[in-house]
Parts: structure tokens; C-alpha cells; sequence
């Protein structure tokens, strides 16, 4: 079976396409494992430092903030997707935020073997043409 030259260039062009849909889905992975570490460094500082409460400015819509002081620091209240939040114990959000961050990192492996798997393909197809 003999490929044409415009049935190569497709094939490129789709491999191209593919290895553009994986960049996105990596960034947005990558972008939701740097906010799940943002939130463990915050859980870690209320822990060690504002058991006590906190004073902080709250945005309450259209860019206009507020002061407000937190009291309670037992129970945080996470997003777990979805715009669904779930009431942790500190501890507990701990724990969630490390297995997201496992789960959101073993999903970025898997889509960067998908990215190697589909540039070698690249490569393997200019090899053909070129020999």
C-alpha cells in the first residue's frame, strides 16, 4: 500500500491538530495542580499560623472587596469541581488536595506519553517520505 503525498500531508495535519488538543489539556491540567498546591500552602499556613482566625478582603462581586474576619478556622469549604463545594476539617482537605494532585499529575503522564507517542509518529512519517 503506497501513500500519497496529500494523504501524508493529512495525516501530518491531523497529528499536528492532536499534539495542539494536548497542549491545551496540559496547560489546563498544570493550571489546576498549581491552584490545588496554592490551596495545600494555604491549608498549611491556617494550620501552623491562624488557628486563631484571620482578617481578609473578600471579593463580593464586580471587582468590589471587603473586609471580613474569619473566626472559625476548623472547617474550609473547597471546590471539588463542578462549582460543588464540600465542608473539610483541615485535615481532611489535606487529603483531598493530595490525592487531586496525584490523580491531576498521573493524568498529565499519561497525556505527555500521548504527546511523545504522537510526535515519533511525526517523525516516522517525514522519515518515509524523505527515504
Amino acid at each position: 500500500m503506497s501513500l500519497t503525498l496529500e494523504k501524508l500531508e493529512e495525516v501530518h495535519s491531523q497529528f499536528l491538530q492532536d499534539l495542539e488538543v494536548y497542549e491545551r489539556q496540559l496547560q489546563r491540567i498544570n493550571a489546576e495542580i498549581s491552584e490545588y498546591c496554592q490551596l495545600k500552602q494555604t491549608i498549611v499556613v491556617i494550620e501552623r499560623d491562624l488557628r486563631e482566625g484571620f482578617k481578609a478582603q473578600v471579593n463580593v462581586g464586580a471587582n468590589v472587596f471587603m473586609q471580613a474576619k474569619v473566626k472559625d478556622t476548623e472547617k474550609i469549604l473547597v471546590n471539588v469541581g463542578m462549582n460543588h463545594y464540600v465542608e473539610f476539617s483541615l485535615e481532611e482537605a489535606l487529603k483531598f488536595v493530595d490525592l487531586k494532585i496525584r490523580i491531576l499529575t498521573k493524568h498529565s503522564d499519561v497525556i505527555r506519553e500521548e504527546v511523545i507517542k504522537t510526535k515519533t509518529r511525526i517523525k516516522l512519517g517525514l522519515l518515509c517520505v524523505q527515504g
